[in-house]
């Protein structure tokens, strides 16, 4: 996958966990840049689980899965 398509998607993800998560993400700025970070995670997740993500359909679910784990963590981190 290219950098930008990349990029895109991460962003796309952070703002959709950022919706399904309301109340505990870190502003729109935040959970985009969460989103970037998150698709890694959520390649590295799926890896380790087996589950193959074709497509970039594949791709935006597997992104946004790390980037509500990220988010989830994050919060449980920020509450502490």
């Amino acid at each position: 996958m290219s950098l930008i398509w990349f990029l895109l998607i991460g962003l796309a993800a952070g703002w959709l966990a950022g919706q399904i998560l309301k109340g505990s993400g870190f502003g729109t700025m935040g959970n985009l840049i969460i989103g970037v970070i998150g698709a890694f995670v959520g390649g590295l997740l799926f890896d380790l689980l087996g589950i193959v993500a074709l497509g970039k359909l594949g791709n935006l679910i597997s992104a946004t899965v790390g980037a509500i784990v990220l988010l989830w963590l994050l919060g449980a981190i920020k509450k502490t």
